[in-house]
């Protein structure tokens, strides 16, 4: 394990413009908010939570209740540990609330589970009991908060797809516990929402620990016809204890604090050879950053392992998530998404040919 103490303020400080810059914080902004913060964790008024909580409250008080989410978003980052970070999360869901009810599409819908131990919610777009369509579902890895998905959701009608985001067990609004029985809450989501939306053909766009999630959820539930994910761990991460002794800090003590144990214990969350044998003719799409210091890129070599596997790759010079290619990868993924849905060709070639892909051909992809 990487360290004993809590995510360091210095960590924190690095890991804030890639989080920042996905959420589409300038980053000019996210500089000024951090230069106002001296401590990592606490209450205190130059606290990380209090400082990014207050600069969300005066976006709140202008009525700019998205960028407010965005900021408490990062208030309760990496997760929440006290009061300050707790009202992070609660009014990062009210802001997005605030912002959704300009976008009558936008819905929520909540599940309680309480064979799994708890409950969750997501925030649904393009649904229709008329004409049900396809269904995208997007999950983030364990810092990522459903929230940060609202340009998606807003592009629902475009796409011509049912969407719907939601967040790890333990992440957000998520009360799940983050356990080996979590993939099932992919099922029970698609059986929610299976009156409004085609959920026979169900498209994951899952990033990070969000990808194997997916990827476990599909080795029971066919109505996934494909994953799309950057830097999703799959095997190796779980097994290689060397790179556990690398991991950052703030992702060793976030993953335990979801899942009560160090990354060293969850060796049977990897998936085995059977299981990767069992998931060959599942679409997968597949980001690798070679510079990633949490998932390892073996990782996305054992997807690689059988020839006959239905699989695309794209490897970036980037960290963990490639927040660099952004541009690049979101074309990328939801193109991936339509193909595999098999809908909107036209559609579906100008998002991959905006992400680099000559004339969106197949393939093992380089860069």
């Amino acid at each position: 394990m990487s360290g004993t103490e809590s995510p360091t303020l210095t960590e924190l400080r690095a890991l804030a413009p890639l989080h920042a810059r996905a959420q589409g914080i300038p980053a000019a902004r996210c500089r000024a908010v951090l230069s106002r913060i001296r401590t990592a964790h606490g209450d205190a008024a130059d606290s990380w939570p209090a400082v990014w909580n207050r600069a969300g409250d005066a976006l709140a008080a202008r009525g700019r209740h998205l960028d407010a989410a965005r900021h408490y978003a990062l208030a309760r980052f990496p997760y929440v540990d006290g009061p300050a970070r707790e009202r992070a999360q609660r009014l990062c869901v009210r802001s997005f609330d605030n912002w959704r009810s300009a976008h009558p599409g936008i819905s929520r819908t909540e599940l309680e589970l309480p064979a799994l131990g708890g409950g969750f919610a997501a925030w649904t777009a393009g649904l229709s009991r008329q004409a049900p369509r396809p269904l995208i579902v997007v999950c983030g890895g364990i810092v990522s908060v459903k929230e940060q998905w609202a340009p998606l959701l807003a592009r629902a009608t475009t796409l011509g797809t049912a969407l719907a985001v939601t967040e790890l067990p333990g992440v957000g609004e998520n009360t799940l516990p983050y356990d080996a029985a979590a993939p099932a809450m992919v099922s029970a989501l698609l059986d929610r929402l299976a009156d409004r939306a085609d959920v026979s053909r169900t498209h994951a766009v899952a990033l990070s620990f969000g990808g194997h999630l997916a990827l476990r959820a599909a080795l029971t539930d066919r109505r996934l016809v494909g994953v799309s994910t950057v830097g999703a761990p799959v095997r190796h991460f779980f097994h290689d204890r060397d790179w556990h002794a690398g991991l950052p800090a703030t992702t060793v003590h976030t993953l335990a604090r979801l899942t009560g144990r160090p990354p060293a214990d969850l060796g049977e969350w990897a998936l085995t050879a059977d299981e990767l044998a069992r998931l060959t003719d599942l679409p997968v799409t597949y980001v690798a950053a070679l510079r990633d210091d949490i998932v390892p890129l073996s990782d996305a070599a054992a997807l690689a392992r059988d020839p006959s596997a239905r699989r695309r790759f794209l490897m970036v010079d980037d960290e963990h998530g490639a927040p660099a290619h952004l541009a690049r990868i979101r074309p990328l993924l939801l193109g991936s998404a339509l193909r595999d849905l098999g809908i909107h060709p036209l559609r579906r070639t100008a998002l991959e040919a905006a992400a680099g892909l000559r004339g969106g051909r197949r393939g093992r992809l380089r860069t």
